[in-house]
């Protein structure tokens, strides 16, 4: 089996945009990396974003990318947070359900999503693993984090990202390596 190390995408080939960024330049950014992406690897489904100095301070992936769409997400971002204000969750499925976003023109979703900032919408770094890491703790990593990637540094300093797609095509790669 691999390490993180040969199994992570390193920076360059993973998309990176400035926290400036609109969404639309986001998503550019995104079709960008593709062609950069190693073939046997599964789609790049989000970006890395960084701040004035370079330094990686957050990703944003297909879910913020929705998330984006709704006219009220500010009161809709953190549902960890209303439900430990006592906010019960079928409260807040009524209040997604009687919400304008689901009414509007998908036209107008995207116009007015087009020129958000993706520093508005990212979800701030807080978990990352050392080049290092066998993949046997990044797996454990993965699954106490519930997340779809996580970043990996070297001496603090972001290097690459592991895919929990790629990780899994790792796993079942060795599963049937295993069985012959």
């Amino acid at each position: 089996m691999k390490s993180v190390k040969e199994l992570m995408v390193p920076r360059d080939k993973y998309a990176v945009v400035p926290q400036e960024a609109t969404l639309l330049e986001t998503v550019l950014a995104i079709e960008e990396a593709q062609k950069r992406r190693d073939r046997r690897r599964q789609p790049f489904r989000g970006v890395l974003v960084a701040d004035e100095n370079d330094k990686i301070i957050g990703k944003f992936g297909q879910l913020a990318f929705l998330k984006a769409l709704q006219p009220h997400r500010d009161f809709l971002h953190d549902t960890s947070k209303l439900a430990s204000a006592g906010v019960s969750e079928q409260m807040m499925s009524s209040v997604m359900d009687h919400s304008q976003f689901f009414h509007d023109d998908l036209s107008d979703l995207c116009l007015r999503a087009s020129n958000l900032k993706v520093k508005d919408v990212m979800h701030p770094i807080s978990e990352s693993i050392d080049v290092s890491t066998s993949l046997g703790e990044a797996i454990a990593k993965i699954i106490q984090w519930e997340c779809l990637s996580v970043l990996v540094t070297q001496e603090s300093r972001v290097v690459g990202l592991l895919l929990l797609s790629d990780l899994c095509q790792e796993i079942a790669e060795c599963m049937k390596d295993l069985s012959k």
